[in-house]
């Protein structure tokens, strides 16, 4: 059964693990998903998830008395998505857990911390994921998109690197914005951009009159755009690099028949493996662990426009 992040949490009767769900839903994207799992319907779990993703959409005609039909069947590709494992451990001193809950729960800050970090990958990966550059990332979305009928580059750069700029040429920007929406099979539930690409966008709806309306249940800064919710996807794990380096912007329809994530099981997502400090050893384990994967089922349920410059 597809899960959400929202339902997992309600499934969930250990604190902690209740506590790292609600920080996974403080990314918009995340708790916008839907995740499919790999259960198979004879039983068992599997790391691979199989699926058809539509090409080329059927046709319909009309026919004269006699005669037939030209047949014409929707074009699929079985795509094979490989689950991959995100996460993290850390360690806490036992004498430090006991005794310093009066400054920090050493144990849920240590969650939180790597939570974020695991945020963080998983927003990379969605992106700039490329198994065949590394067998430990699932493929992204500019790997799905490039070369494909969704990805909108325009003959000339769309300059919004200056206020003079965008006021020049922010209905240009938002005349190619509308024609990548237009090539997409259905209303976009999603826009992903780089942070200061996201200043630029809410500068241009500013000028277009386009009231962006506030995403208040999620930690970082999040709008709507009709039926979308526009984000920034922040940086990569540890670094100050942003997760999408250059300015494209990438649009997608969410769902199980569009874009949507996938996990193992179908009554939970996140694992997280808690300290155990009845045990010998005054060095303790903690871990949290997403296995995961993205699955774009039809082509045009996502895309980017490409050759956006903001200085």
């Amino acid at each position: 059964m597809p899960i959400s992040l929202q339902a997992a949490q309600q499934l969930s009767q250990s604190r902690l693990t209740n506590f790292v769900i609600d920080e996974f839903r403080k990314s918009a994207l995340m708790d916008l998903l839907t995740f499919d799992n790999t259960v198979k319907p004879q039983g068992g779990k599997s790391l691979a998830y199989v699926y058809n993703r539509v090409k080329t959409l059927p046709t319909a005609a009309v026919r004269a008395i006699n005669s037939e039909y030209v047949p014409q069947e929707a074009d699929t590709e079985q795509i094979t998505v490989n689950l991959k494992v995100l996460g993290g451990s850390f360690q806490v001193d036992r004498v430090l857990a006991a005794n310093e809950e009066g400054v920090v729960d050493l144990v849920q800050f240590e969650l939180q911390q790597k939570t974020n970090a695991t945020i963080a990958l998983f927003h990379d990966l969605f992106i700039n994921g490329d198994s065949a550059a590394n067998a430990a990332a699932f493929d992204g979305l500019n790997k799905a998109l490039t070369g494909s009928s969704t990805e909108l580059t325009p003959a000339e750069v769309i300059d919004l690197g200056s206020s003079a700029k965008i006021d020049a040429n922010w209905k240009i920007f938002l005349d190619h914005l509308r024609k990548l929406k237009a090539r997409l099979d259905g209303a976009p539930g999603v826009l992903l951009m780089h942070r200061e690409m996201f200043a630029v966008f809410q500068s241009v709806m500013d000028r277009a009159g386009i009231n962006l309306s506030g995403k208040d249940n999620y930690g970082d800064e999040a709008l709507q755009w009709g039926s979308a919710t526009v984000m920034a996807l922040g940086d990569k794990p540890g670094t100050s690099d942003p997760i999408i380096a250059d300015t494209s912007i990438y649009m997608a329809r969410l769902g199980l028949d569009g874009l949507h994530g996938v996990t193992p099981e179908g009554d939970t997502l996140v694992k997280t493996y808690l300290p155990d400090m009845k045990q010998p050893g005054a060095v303790k384990l903690g871990e949290v662990e997403f296995p995961c994967a993205m699955a774009l089922k039809a082509t045009r349920a996502a895309g980017v426009l490409r050759n956006v410059q903001i200085g």
